[in-house]
């Protein structure tokens, strides 16, 4: 996992003492607010509807019990005893003082965490598969490759005022988990004929106020060149990015302006300049990053004995069989799993955690997981390396500190953007629409019945919840004064990467738990055996939902 070094140490200190004096002369009157505002971005501090927001990175979803401590400490001293798992694996705080943020980031300091290019026009925190370094269909770790972009993407001054913020995300998987072909690069990691370790390049995807799915630039850029290339496609969309307009920034918008074709003729030539020059990848240099990514002491185990027991214990106990089937994944070890921690039982906003759970998790990922843990896109974490003759001691104490609703990849397991209740850009609330949904839903075997459907809310269309993608997307839109919301259909962001198509005029706050039982209803009623939801809305088109759900009553 990412670890300071010595420059790090160094640099970030500095860093904080500079945002210090900063927000000194700020609160003085002595820099006005448009002064202030890219500094405090620069820092990850936002201005929110209620108060600032603090977006703190997370490097590729790791950390360690130390930190989550250190996240309880803060969120309980700063905040108010929560804190927010956002969809780019970082943390937010939602309720910081403002003088108190330098006091903050000192706090992180001490357990090598910060806030730089959590936001900004610069490059974000590049994210990956939640199960990286442990899943069975992976190619290889892809987190090496996520540190490597981080520390050259890190404070890099070409690249630290772009025309919009960027995004990059990595797979190496067979299923992408990491919504690839969303982001506005993403990096599928192959092999070629000759076995070869390199990547597939997708550019210009990425949602928003114009969903985009990325397109194929390049089908394989050698290991080595990881660094170059991605360099020279920074560089076209610097050069050539509009920066008149913030709607139209974002090289979604560039590559769609020129064609992908001619966007990657274009980087094509400038790679030209860069291939085989200073940051070229040496087998020395990728060596190191993965030595940021060592196996935990895994113990030999039997594998047969230890799912018999688990086949036993589930035989006798339907909710940990549950619990077992939706929130527990195979290991790439034997006798290992890897554990969905679910951050969603009804009630509670999609992503949101307690200090008090924090330190839970951070106990039971030193007794059970080696002392890490991830954070998901989807808003959950995952304890990682979990043996599976432990994993019924696990489940019962993620149960009494709830986060063990039995319902990953399920109907309720949405994500959902903080919405009008705690953004100022955002045009309706989207937490009360995420739990009257899962309180329409809260029989768990119709939820299994029903299978893998992903509901993504968003309270406006700069798309945070991630809608355009889910199977079912809601957004809240404004009317006048009130909080509508419009639905679409048939987003996905896995490998087949669609944008739902709406169905039609919006509803009310009020209709949308009727409004998503009737596209299930319609949905039971349609499927062939076996079919998943998304497959069937494929088969059909939206016609017949968008009938049910418009339909009058009789």
């Amino acid at each position: 996992m990412y670890i300071y070094d010595e420059y790090d140490r160094r640099i970030q200190g500095q860093r904080v003492t500079q945002f210090r004096a900063q927000m000194e002369r700020y609160l003085d009157g002595q820099l006005e607010e448009a002064e202030f505002l890219p500094l405090r971005l620069q820092n990850g501090l936002y201005v929110q509807r209620l108060a600032p927001m603090l977006r703190i990175c997370v490097p590729y979803g790791l950390m360690n019990s130390r930190q989550l401590r250190k996240m309880a400490h803060i969120t309980r001293t700063y905040d108010k005893g929560y804190c927010h798992i956002s969809t780019r694996q970082n943390i937010q705080l939602n309720w910081p003082q403002l003088e108190e943020v330098p006091d903050i980031l000192e706090e992180l300091l001490e357990v090598e965490m910060h806030c730089n290019q959590t936001s900004g026009n610069c490059i974000r925190n590049t994210t990956t598969d939640q199960f990286a370094g442990v899943a069975t269909d992976e190619l290889v770790d892809p987190r090496p490759y996520c540190e490597l972009i981080r520390q050259w993407s890190t404070f890099h001054p070409e690249f630290a005022f772009l025309p919009r913020k960027f995004k990059i995300a990595v797979s190496a998987t067979q299923e992408d988990r990491a919504a690839i072909r969303v982001h506005d690069i993403g990096l599928q990691i192959v092999r070629n004929d000759a076995g070869d370790l390199g990547f597939s390049v997708f550019v210009g995807g990425g949602l928003g106020r114009t969903p985009v799915i990325g397109s194929l630039i390049n089908e394989f850029v050698p290991e080595q060149h990881l660094l170059t290339y991605l360099e020279a496609i920074l560089r076209i969309y610097n050069q050539f990015g509009r920066r008149d307009n913030k709607f139209k920034a974002r090289i979604k918008i560039l590559v769609r302006a020129m064609t992908p074709e001619v966007f990657a003729e274009k980087v094509e030539q400038e790679w030209q300049h860069l291939r085989d020059g200073s940051a070229t990848l040496t087998q020395a240099e990728i060596d190191r990053a993965h030595s940021y990514f060592t196996e935990p002491a895994y113990e030999p185990l039997d594998d047969a004995a230890a799912q018999a027991e688990l086949d036993r214990l589930a035989g006798d106990n339907k909710a940990f069989s549950n619990w077992l089937k939706r929130n527990v994944r195979d290991h790439k070890k034997p006798g290992y799993a890897a554990v969905n921690l679910s951050l969603k039982p009804t009630g509670i906003a999609p992503g949101d955690i307690t200090d008090r759970q924090l330190e839970i998790i951070a106990d039971l990922a030193d007794d059970f997981s080696f002392g890490e843990v991830r954070t998901t896109h989807e808003q959950n974490m995952v304890l990682a390396d979990v043996r599976k003759s432990d994993l019924f001691d696990l489940w019962q104490k993620a149960k009494a500190a709830g986060f063990a609703t039995p319902n990953i990849g399920t109907l309720t397991d949405i994500i959902c953007c903080p919405g009008g209740d705690f953004c100022s850009l955002a045009n309706a609330k989207s937490i009360p629409i995420a739990e009257a949904i899962q309180r329409q839903f809260e029989d768990l075997d119709y939820l299994y019945d029903l299978g893998d459907i992903d509901l993504n809310i968003s309270g406006c269309m700069n798309a945070c919840g991630h809608h355009h993608v889910g199977h079912i997307g809601i957004l809240g839109v404004d009317k006048k004064g009130e909080e509508f919301y419009q639905v679409t259909l048939g987003g996905n962001s896995s490998n087949d990467a669609s944008l739902g198509k709406v169905i039609g005029p919006s509803f009310t706050a009020e209709d949308m738990p009727s409004v998503v039982q009737k596209i299930i209803d319609v949905y039971v009623e349609q499927r062939t055996e076996e079919e998943p939801f998304i497959d069937t809305v494929n088969r059909l088109g939206i016609a017949p939902f968008k009938e049910r759900v418009y339909a009058k009553a009789s």
